[in-house]
């Protein structure tokens, strides 16, 4: 992520963290299965890793002993994503199809409101 890709320092960093009382790390902008477990088997805290592109799944990330999975702002860019969809439909063609899938949204509101 910072234009140094050397496990190895990355994994000295990571210990220098670990040893400063750190209780979670992260080396966010790692996408490689081996070299995560790598990181993961090099330190004693959980490991967190950053979701995203080329990224492996979540339980791929569980089978080999990540602790956590963070998305960063990717939530709140799949929203916009939808409303500018949304938005671009309602402009060119007229159309209402984004209700489809605004569908889950009005539901899933409504549930955190109710009794």
């Amino acid at each position: 992520m910072r234009g140094r890709p050397d496990l190895r320092d990355t994994i000295r960093r990571l210990q220098a963290y670990q040893e400063a009382g750190a209780d979670v790390l992260c080396a966010p902008g790692l996408s490689d299965l081996d070299e995560i477990a790598q990181v993961v088997t090099s330190v004693d805290r959980p490991v967190n890793v950053l979701a995203g592109p080329g990224v492996p799944t979540v339980p791929e990330l569980a089978a080999i002993g990540v602790s956590r999975v963070s998305v960063g702002g990717a939530f709140a860019y799949a929203a916009l994503g939808a409303l500018i969809e949304a938005a671009q439909e309602l402009r060119t063609t007229g159309t209402y199809t984004f209700w489809d899938r605004a569908r889950t949204g009005v539901e899933g509101a409504r549930a955190a409101f109710t009794d």
